[in-house]
């Protein structure tokens, strides 16, 4: 049994959700996000709380049941605060600025990495050596910090590189004589 899948997710106010057969709408104050739920579960609107049951007992069917609870979860939670993910740069002459609405990235490369918010995302750099992504996609605000991290990965080393607020890099000590 689905722990997870379980709990009722609670709307808040300000919140309407459009059940339309599989296809879920939920719109806020940040905007709208939909997904089509797959045929295994069903949601069940009951006043102010959304309820996700399987529709059998398949080890598919109690897979999809806490994904699509926490898939829904997320979407409601998107539309009203949002999600955030905080990236830090490391290193000698790495930094960020702003161009306009794109991110222009210093990383120690001949050229600067220039990178253009895909649609619902928005950067912030608070300080230089600082990234915020924000947008209503958890998924989306999370792959987009990735991606960037990947373009230049915190060494082992000297610590240098572009790595996740709070992430602890692992040190290696070096050559001994």
């Amino acid at each position: 049994m689905s722990r997870i899948g379980k709990k009722a997710i609670t709307v808040p106010a300000g919140v309407t959700i459009t059940l339309n057969g599989q296809d879920i709408s939920v719109k806020g104050p940040k905007g709208v996000q939909s997904w089509t739920v797959v045929e295994e579960i069903e949601v069940k609107q009951e006043g102010t709380s959304l309820s996700v049951v399987p529709r059998g007992e398949t080890a598919r069917h109690k897979a999809m049941w806490g994904l699509s609870r926490t898939l829904i979860a997320n979407m409601v939670k998107g539309v009203t605060e949002g999600f955030e993910q905080t990236l830090e740069m490391v290193g000698v002459g790495y930094r960020a600025a702003m161009q306009g609405q794109k991110l222009e990235l210093s990383l120690g490369f001949s050229h600067p990495v220039v990178i253009d918010p895909p649609a619902g995302i928005t950067f912030a750099v608070p300080k230089q050596t600082e990234v915020k992504i924000q947008g209503i996609d958890k998924q989306l605000v999370g792959e987009l910090a990735a991606k960037i991290r990947k373009i230049r990965p915190p060494e082992p080393y000297k610590g240098k590189g572009v790595k996740y607020a709070g992430e602890k890099v692992r040190r290696k000590e070096g050559k001994k004589k």
